[in-house]
């Protein structure tokens, strides 16, 4: 179970890194890119981002680039705005898990409007 600080530590990176994500990054050029979660490793020295990119697939393409490629920058606008003894090194990573969610949800509505039908 994580700490306390841990969890804190967490929740602020999520909204830290959506703010500047929301700021810097255009929904027209990369989507709709969304902070899910952030996994942090024990000492706080790095942190995993999960993203969601809504949009066509060149969007959801380009979306995660730009994250890459503008990681710096996003860390150090986090570093400014979250007060932390070390801001940890980011690392972004698709997450799957809305998609998987939409997918269950429409199979769920197919079986009902199966049993519907019957």
């Amino acid at each position: 179970m994580q700490s306390r600080r841990h969890q804190r530590v967490r929740e602020l990176l999520i909204r830290a890194i959506g703010e500047v994500i929301r700021k810097e990054l255009s929904i027209e050029e990369g989507g709709l890119i969304t902070v899910n979660d952030v996994g942090l490793s024990g000492d706080l020295h790095s942190a995993v981002v999960f993203v969601s990119v809504l949009g066509n697939p060149e969007q959801q393409r380009k979306g995660f680039h730009l994250l890459q490629n503008h990681r710096k920058h996003i860390q150090s606008v986090v570093a400014g705005s979250v007060v932390l003894k070390y801001t940890p090194q980011l690392r972004f990573e698709l997450d799957g898990s809305v998609e998987r969610g939409n997918r269950v949800m429409s199979i769920i509505e197919e079986l009902d409007k199966s049993s519907e039908a019957e």
